[in-house]
């Protein structure tokens, strides 16, 4: 008997041995068990996955959301401002007319005034001269004739 087939002889007895106490089912069983944890692992986590994209995509339906909603009131914000500076530009073009037909009218007004006071002035200087005329007693009609007509072309 050689020392090899001592360790030979010693290995199977040791492996009848655990096969009688049954470790090959236990190491199995263990396996078995090992492989069923793993698998519920993956299934776990391609369930979190399938979670996690329909959030992303949630995020992603939101984000765009939110984009078209600030496209909307970036556009009804300049609509608005547009909306304002022509109502603005409206009421600086009817404030301009205003104040000229104002200014205009203050300006007939005044050459109404200016005219009014050439022809009272016109009006005193003849009735000054006729006064002067009557007063010297000389030839007034023809002195009268020439006021009237003075005056009339100065009216006129």
């Amino acid at each position: 008997m050689d020392a090899e087939f001592i360790v030979a002889l010693g290995f199977v007895v040791f492996v009848l041995f655990l096969g009688y106490l049954g470790v090959h089912t236990k190491l199995g069983a263990a396996l078995d068990g090992r492989i069923e944890k793993i698998k519920n692992e993956l299934a776990e986590a391609a369930r979190l996955r399938a979670e996690a994209q329909a959030l992303m995509q949630s995020f992603a339906a939101k984000t765009a959301e939110a984009e078209a909603q600030a496209a909307a009131i970036v556009a009804q914000a300049k609509a608005e401002a547009d909306a304002l500076a022509k109502e603005a530009q409206t009421r600086i073009e009817e404030y301009v007319a205003r104040r000229t037909k104002q200014a205009e009218d203050k300006i007939a007004l005044a050459e109404a005034q200016a005219a009014a006071d050439v022809r009272s002035a016109a009006v005193d200087a003849a009735i000054k001269a006729s006064e002067q005329i009557l007063k010297s007693g000389a030839d007034g009609a023809h002195f009268v004739e020439q006021g009237i007509a003075s005056v009339k072309s100065l009216v006129n």
